[in-house]
């Protein structure tokens, strides 16, 4: 899409048809208010409210229509990703869980919209100014959609199958789960298929589900699900709802001889497509015609191997559907080609071979060194449009294949979208396309193609200078306000649709969304929050260098302005390496960027190829982007390895000539797109190393449903937690959890967990922070006679975590640490008696200083008592020492070590109301062993166990 594109729309309009603009919220996130910004966004407590609740819509609806519920789950999770979308259409028409079709005659407008986005020209301005824009542009025959067609109706058929109304099954998870397994069911019926319990016997179903047409891709469809079978899926949804399906590694799939379709359609192809195996290719070539396009004629090899390489692969989309894109592509006054076209049902059709260069990007450097991929569908349509998981699976497919073969590395710098190519020159800067658009699920491709961005994680601390790379959450924890521009009744009025996670968060002026946003100079017209305006938008997947850092907020260094962002406690944000991949300027002068990589003006000499000067529009050959510099002290992440300004020449079937010149270029993220830097204007630096995460300190606390959640610790006693991050469900199995060593931000820190039954489990630390333990490990029985069970770090002073346990009688046991996690405990040694006159026992690790961990107790009329730790394991604790009275005021108290990093052990304390207090440890026991106690927040009530 280009500025300005897309005005004529109806509500739902699909395949065919002009995508709206967008407008967003003012930050990335929805703060939940119940303790500054530590209880987390709303959607984790949505989280916290249902993680069963598709599960056993899924358990139901199989049991009532007989469809193995390993079949419905991976069906649905090959469709949707068990994501419901709140019941918005994807970009072809799929509805909800099951993605159910439903295109209307309204539904659907051929405007030839597509030409305009797909005819960018070939990115050559020598060549660009040779073309007839009349042809060019001129409209295509219109292409006509049969409406009827059952395979674009499946919702209707499946909601008959239920007696339900149409509404229901688009807008209702559980009505679309019921009417995906009615259906599921009459095609195993019309197969002539028993509704069997074997889900292997089901292919026939499967298959037909697709609604494809071509059978080799009915047949991809069903082997991914029965894949899905095999192997197990897990997910947490968009509104945080937790779905497995288990791993059933005896299926397999029966294949029938003969497998009824939704349509059949004859797939030919003369040239043998460059596609992975097992993927459904086709080729079928796009126009090639001697003094027109559609694209040169090359040889191309991998990347870094020093010739006219290939660098990255492009994601587009079509703005319409596989017909729209071929009626283009095959038509040689257009001058627009693309290597690939994947279409909603996975297929794929190769148009150009890859060692050619495809004019689809709009920027001649761009075009030479890479591979372009359009994809049926819209990056915004009438106020939204997802993709469907088909062709999330077989994009990623095809790119780990060409990364493969092209030695293209594996991450966001190499796989770009459409809207991080650059405009090559002044005049075309502002007219770039933004496509695949928010709803591309980036974090999501890249987990597919094996390159994970790092969403979800844990987050942590950020310090200027490190390098980041941007990950705001697919999920209903970022469903910025989106609106869109429809022509109603001959006026273009722009209207807000359905809230929906997006793939981006807004840049501000300031670290607070009441400020403006930022602009770039290209489009500064532009309204702030339109979907086109790519100049105030950080998207998923990009890397770059912090600049500050505000409460919830981080600044980068984009576009020569300091941009803040929205990013609670670290989490839309991953770490990358701290290589020498930095780039800044060499003086104190700003310094110039490029939108091309072309050669110097010498390189030309005794080529045959006239330099790339462009008298009629007023520019040059080496002409940079006027309107953009980087001011000396800022700082930019590279995009890819220094290379050399080239121009490619093409000739009519044969390879042309590629002039490459002396002048030395590095790619980088300067804003929402990728820029050129002259390597003799910057310095390449390392990145700030990233805050240390083994001395801060965490605390966990479970909720009502058994969800865990993670407080980073932060060091600063005034503010102890960065934002809550979910470790995961199921932790209300246990009546006692115990942590064995201090949590650290780092990951690291045992725990030990005590079940109904008595058993007691250990959980080691795994050293990732965003999953914190590994799997657990089964200690034994008998634990269920001790009414507490606390760990006490290294009460022994051997360098093993010990516990101990108290019985109902009051006698205190010592299980001393052996350092095995499947055998952690020594024979237990008796303690003494007496213990029962507490009602709080606490582990607080190191309070005096000595080295040694220590205890403290309260007791029924609310005195504190410490106990310092001897080192010994027949008298562990030395004679108490009263601390203080009023103690009584906490329902919790816990000792999570040093949160206020001086190197004294501090301890928490929540009140009746929920709020949670610290009091600063003074590294005395004999007298005032902590300083005043300072307001943590409240809300912390929600919590049935913290610790």
């Amino acid at each position: 899409m280009t500025q300005g594109h897309r005005r004529d729309r109806k509500k739902k309009r699909l395949l065919y048809g002009a995508a709206a603009a967008v407008v967003a919220t003012a930050t990335i996130g929805t703060i939940a208010v119940a303790s500054p910004n530590l209880l987390g966004a709303t959607g984790d407590t949505k989280a916290a409210a249902g993680d069963a609740s598709l599960q056993s819509q899924f358990a139901n609806a199989a049991r009532e229509f007989d469809v193995p519920q390993s079949v419905l789950m991976a069906v649905s999770y090959r469709q949707t990703r068990w994501e419901s979308h709140d019941g918005q259409p994807s970009v072809t028409g799929d509805y909800n869980v099951m993605g159910l079709t439903k295109v209307d005659p309204e539904d659907v407008e051929d405007s030839n919209e597509h030409i305009e986005h797909l005819v960018n020209g070939t990115g050559d301005p020598s060549i660009d100014k040779k073309i007839d824009k009349k042809k060019m542009l001129a409209p295509l025959p219109k292409a006509t959609v049969d409406t009827d067609d059952p395979k674009l109706h499946t919702l209707d058929k499946a909601a008959e199958l239920i007696d339900s109304s149409t509404e229901a099954v688009q807008n209702d998870a559980s009505a679309s789960i019921r009417a995906g397994a009615a259906l599921l069911a009459e095609y195993q019926k019309q197969a002539g298929a028993e509704l069997s319990e074997e889900p292997g016997d089901w292919y026939p179903a499967v298959a037909r589900y697709s609604q494809s047409e071509d059978r080799r891709t009915a047949d991809q469809f069903a082997k991914r699900v029965f894949e899905s079978i095999k192997t197990g899926e897990a997910e947490i949804t968009a509104d945080g709802e937790q779905v497995v399906l288990p791993a059933d590694p005896t299926v397999e799939p029966v294949k029938p001889a003969n497998v009824p379709l939704a349509a059949t359609s004859t797939a030919t192809t003369a040239t043998t497509p460059e596609c992975p195996t097992g993927l459904v290719c086709n080729f079928d070539p796009a126009a090639y015609v001697e003094g027109k396009g559609n694209y040169n004629i090359a040889s191309r090899v991998p990347y870094g191997t020093g010739g006219f390489d290939i660098r990255q692969i492009v994601i587009h989309d079509i703005e319409g559907d596989h017909a729209a894109g071929m009626s283009v592509f095959k038509d040689a006054e257009k001058w627009a080609s693309a290597h690939y076209i994947v279409d909603y049902d996975g297929r794929t059709t190769q148009l150009v071979e890859t060692k050619n260069e495809a004019f689809h990007a709009g920027n001649k450097t761009v075009n030479m060194h890479s591979i372009g991929i359009e994809h049926e569908g819209f990056a915004i349509k009438g106020g939204g449009g997802w993709y469907k998981e088909p062709q999330y699976d077989t994009t990623a497919a095809l790119v780990k294949y060409l990364a493969a073969k092209y030695k293209i590395p594996l991450t966001r710098e190499h796989i770009i979208g459409h809207d991080e190519v650059p405009g090559p020159l002044d005049r075309l800067a502002g007219g770039v396309h933004w496509d695949p658009g928010p709803f591309w699920d980036w974090n999501r491709f890249m987990a597919k193609v094996g390159a994970p961005t790092g969403a979800g994680g844990a987050g942590g601390l950020l310090t200027a200078g490190q390098t980041v790379r941007v990950v705001p959450p697919f999920t209903s924890a970022n469903q910025p306000q989106v609106t869109y521009t429809e022509k109603v009744d001959g006026v273009i009025v722009r209207k807000t649709a359905p809230a929906q996670p997006t793939n981006f968060g807004y840049l501000y002026t300031e670290p607070n969304s009441s400020s403006a946003t930022i602009k770039d100079p290209y489009i500064a017209g532009v309204i702030w929050n339109s979907g086109d305006n790519w100049g105030n938008k950080v998207v998923a997947g990009s890397q770059y260098v912090v600049a500050g850092t505000s409460g919830n907020w981080t600044a980068i260094w984009y576009g020569s302005q300091k941009a803040w962002f929205y990013n609670p406690g670290g989490q839309y944000t991953s770490l990358v390496n701290t290589a020498k991949t930095v780039v800044k300027p060499v003086g104190t002068t700003a310094i110039k960027v490029y939108g091309r990589a072309y050669p110097d003006r010498a390189a030309y000499t005794g080529t045959g190829v006239p330099v790339q000067d462009d008298p009629e529009n007023g520019t040059k050959n080496e002409d940079p982007l006027t309107k953009y510099t980087i001011p000396a002290g800022q700082a930019y992440v590279a995009a890819g390895a220094e290379v050399a300004g080239d121009y490619y020449s093409s000739a009519y079937n044969k390879d042309g000539t590629r002039v490459q010149g002396t002048t030395k270029f590095i790619p980088i993220h300067y804003n929402h797109r990728i820029a050129w830097v002259q390597s003799k204007d910057v310095q390449v630096v390392s990145a700030t190393a990233p805050v240390a995460t083994n001395n801060r300190y965490n605390v966990l606390a479970r909720d009502a449903s058994g969800v865990l959640w993670q407080y980073q610790g932060t060091g600063n006693a005034s503010a102890p937690f960065l934002n809550r991050y979910r470790v995961g469900p199921g932790w209300q199995a246990y009546n006692a959890i115990t942590p064995m060593t201090a949590l650290r931000a780092d990951g690291t820190g045992d725990a030990v967990a005590r079940d109904a039954s008595g058993v007691l489990w250990y959980y080691q630390g795994s050293g990732n922070p965003s999953s914190p333990f590994k799997a657990r490990l089964r200690t034994g029985g008998g634990w269920g006679v001790y009414d507490r069970i606390i760990a006490v770090r290294d009460v022994t002073n051997d360098g093993r975590p010990d516990l101990i346990a108290r019985e109902k009688s009051g006698v205190l046991w010592l299980y001393k640490g052996t350092g095995t996690p499947a055998t952690p405990f020594a024979t237990r040694i008796r303690v003494g008696g007496g213990w029962q006159t507490y009602n709080a026992i606490v582990s607080t690790g190191d309070l005096s200083g000595d080295g040694k961990a220590d205890l403290v107790g309260r007791d029924a009329s609310g005195v504190l008592w410490s106990y310092k730790g001897t080192g010994s394991s027949t008298t562990p604790f030395a004679t108490r020492a009263k601390v203080g009275p009023g103690w009584q005021a906490y329902n919790t108290i816990v000792g999570p070590s040093d949160l206020s990093s001086d190197g004294k052990g501090d301890l928490i304390g929540r009140d009746a109301a929920g709020t949670l207090w610290s009091y600063k440890g003074t590294g005395s026991l004999t007298t005032a062993p902590f300083a005043t106690r300072v307001n943590v927040g409240p809300g912390w009530q929600i919590y049935n166990l913290i610790f």
